[in-house]
């Protein structure tokens, strides 16, 4: 039997992998005196994704350290957020979560019973929570309220005041608990100094803080629930898995933005202490990293092109990033198999169809008919990506068409042609970042086949003016692009040309 942990040791366990820790000293003090009772809280919202394992895996990080944890499932936090989770939902979303869970954290080895797992609504709704709430609110300025949730709850231009709630309502949750921290992303390091600050004004304790990284999703932003294309959800089958991490913007030698790395840094090499790069014999046989540092070092590591009969990374690189991605897949099935498994039943396929229910769509109509119901016409049905030119050349056959190059976060650039040289010198278009247009059905254009179309302003009077739509600051290659208040809804496959989804989404 190994002996307990030290207080030194303790406090290693607790914070190894975290980005930031605010009141280290109390933390230590806590230690030395007794076990840290801390809790983690994740609103009930969207489907969880396999960035949950970064929380789930400090989870077993503070059971090992002899830590009391509290899993809370904040449900009325998820209808404060802008009604992200509807209240005819509440319920069946929350029976998700705690399902999908204690699943996660099964597929990793934690003891349930270890846990002690609490839903929001069990004393939010409480006369003395309540009276809290308004004390809190008669001494916390709209200002910091707003800001406390700028990096966690839904902004929109209009803001609801059940937005200015949800900081005021974490914080108590620490008093209520009954803990002595709390755990949660960098993310939320403006609520949790927003409840250091007004938590002693009602006469309760300042707790200690404890934040993990963000971990980017295969676009290279943050890995989100509503952003279908950025992040693997913990029920995709096998062949879904794949078709994501296929597109996965994974560029070579790039480790800054990059998903697939990052995933592998925060997932996947806490959990085993390991990674192992699968490859063939031929290009050098599997390879074994115990350091992070080591995987990293190699993909970026570069040598001058050599001509080879497979891809030409595969001899500039020590890791080709399709290894990376091969690697990632199979070690990534491993964690979710046991969870698809326990979800293979009636009465959770049951759950999850009705705690998120598929939109209803219209049947195609029967020749010669019209559909009763018209299918619904959104902009969300549009897969819009930031794109990276990468080459651009004049059109062989037509002297007003651009052929370029752009790279959309997917395993090969795709070709568009582009009737932009009357308007945009060739110069400015090399190496910028537009905004693509990705699920037109390909077309040829003078011979030349373009997959996407880039989208642009035009101005009303003479002489015409035509401009490439500019990305947001900050944005990466694949990056989806949304129309605010459509965040949330998956594109077509493929737009039909003969239907109006277009024009119609203008």
């Amino acid at each position: 039997m190994e002996p307990a942990p030290g207080p030194q040791e303790k406090y290693q366990l607790i914070t190894r992998n975290l980005q930031e820790v605010l009141g280290e000293d109390k933390l230590m003090a806590i230690l030395k005196e007794r076990e840290l009772k801390i809790y983690w809280g994740t609103a009930t919202t969207g489907k969880p994704h396999v960035a949950y394992f970064v929380p789930m895996s400090k989870i077993a990080d503070f059971l090992k350290a002899g830590c009391e944890v509290t899993i809370l499932f904040a449900d009325l936090h998820a209808y404060l957020d802008n009604m992200k989770a509807p209240w005819e939902l509440l319920e069946l979303r929350t029976r998700y979560y705690e399902h999908v869970i204690k699943a996660m954290l099964e597929s990793i080895g934690v003891p349930l019973e270890k846990l002690k797992f609490v839903r929001g609504t069990d004393y939010q709704l409480s006369k003395e929570y309540t009276l809290d709430v308004y004390r809190l609110s008669s001494v916390v300025t709209q200002h910091d309220a707003k800001k406390a949730g700028a990096e966690v709850v839904k902004q929109v231009e209009h803001p609801l005041l059940s937005g200015l709630l949800y900081p005021g309502l974490q914080a108590l949750d620490e008093e209520y608990l009954k803990v002595d921290a709390q755990f949660g992303g960098v993310d939320q390091r403006k609520i949790f100094t927003f409840a250091e600050k007004y938590l002693p004004s009602l006469g309760y304790a300042k707790r200690v803080h404890l934040m993990n990284p963000m971990v980017p999703g295969l676009t290279g932003s943050k890995m989100s629930s509503s952003e279908e294309d950025s992040k693997i959800d913990l029920l995709d089958r096998k062949e879904d898995v794949k078709k994501k991490l296929k597109k996965a913007f994974c560029e070579p030698g790039n480790v800054e933005n990059n998903g697939v790395l990052s995933f592998i840094k925060h997932v996947l090499f806490p959990l085993k202490s390991e990674f192992v790069v699968l490859r063939e014999e031929k290009w050098g046989g599997n390879k074994t990293y115990t350091a992070y540092e080591a995987l990293e070092k190699d993909f970026a590591e570069q040598f001058p092109p050599v001509a080879s009969d497979r891809d030409i990374f595969v001899l500039t690189q020590v890791v080709h990033p399709g290894d990376l991605k091969n690697s990632v897949e199979v070690a990534l099935n491993k964690l979710l198999d046991p969870i698809r498994e326990k979800f293979n039943c009636p009465e959770l396929k049951k759950l999850s169809s009705a705690a998120y229910p598929t939109p209803s769509k219209a049947k195609p109509a029967e020749k010669g008919t019209k559909n009763s119901e018209p299918e619904d016409v959104v902009p969300s049905r549009l897969d819009i990506r930031v794109g990276k030119v990468i080459s651009v050349e004049k059109h062989p056959d037509a002297d007003s068409l651009y052929v370029e190059k752009i790279d959309v976060g997917e395993a090969e650039p795709r070709t568009v042609v582009s009737g932009l040289v009357h308007f945009v010198p060739k110069e400015q278009l090399q190496d910028r970042l537009v905004v693509l247009l990705c699920n037109l059905k390909p077309q040829k254009m003078r011979g030349v086949e373009s997959q996407g179309m880039v989208l642009c302003a035009s101005s009303v009077g003479e002489p015409r003016q035509v401009e490439p739509l500019d990305p947001p600051a900050g944005c990466c290659a694949g990056e989806r692009v949304y129309v605010e208040g459509y965040e949330g809804g998956e594109p077509d496959e493929e737009l039909k040309p003969k239907k109006k989804s277009l024009r119609s989404c203008r």
